[in-house]
């Protein structure tokens, strides 16, 4: 498995050869492509289609806790199973700053592939296929720059399978009253924005 996770490494990993501009592209990708998580969470509650809010808010609010399962498992198996990035094993090459850190599973593509399998399972096809793509193109960028193996990211992956099922498992408990108390904080913080039709009720 390790000899498998070097060689894919090798493949995917930047040289100093490699393209400037592939090199930027990535670094672009690898920093801010991951803000499509809050903006498309807060946009899609704030903003969703009014025929279908109560479900699409539902759906927001599954990713949510997927996402907090997330994060949480995955800084458990962080603690539990520490495993150093490539450029501390002064392997490859580096193009991006990134603190000495775990690096299994990937905190970015826990992330990232939780809200894209949530979409997958929860909202449409074409959504989740659109999603795993960026998550794919973050995935790529990040191992691209050095910062992880390619197994940090396939951990990253079955993070997301878990914590979809907890989310699930967890909505099923306590999905209702969630969604009681969000909603009724939500219209007292925002009732005069409602009220002027600036956002969904």
């Amino acid at each position: 498995m390790e000899q498998l996770n070097h060689f894919f490494f090798t493949i995917i990993n930047a040289t100093p050869s490699s393209s400037v501009v592939m090199i930027m592209f990535a670094s672009m990708v690898a920093k801010y492509v991951i803000f499509i998580i809050p903006l498309l969470l807060v946009g899609l509650w704030l903003w969703g289609p009014s025929d279908r809010i109560v479900l699409l808010r539902q759906l927001l609010v599954k990713t949510a806790l997927a996402l907090i399962f997330a994060l949480c498992v995955a800084y458990l198996i962080g603690h539990l199973f520490p495993s150093d990035r490539p450029f501390v094993k002064n392997f490859g090459y580096t193009f991006l700053f990134h603190a000495p850190n775990n690096a299994f599973p990937s905190n970015h593509g826990s992330a990232i592939f939780t809200f894209a399998l949530a979409f997958l399972f929860w909202h449409r096809l074409w959504s989740g296929i659109s999603l795993m793509i960026v998550a794919l193109a973050i995935a790529w960028s990040r191992i691209y720059l050095g910062l992880h193996w390619p197994l940090d990211m396939l951990g990253a992956f079955f993070v997301g399978l878990i914590s979809c099922f907890l989310s699930q498992q967890g909505w099923c408990l306590w999905g209702n009253s969630i969604m009681r108390r969000l909603l009724r904080f939500y219209r007292y913080c925002f009732a005069s924005l409602i009220r002027k039709g600036w956002v969904n009720n």
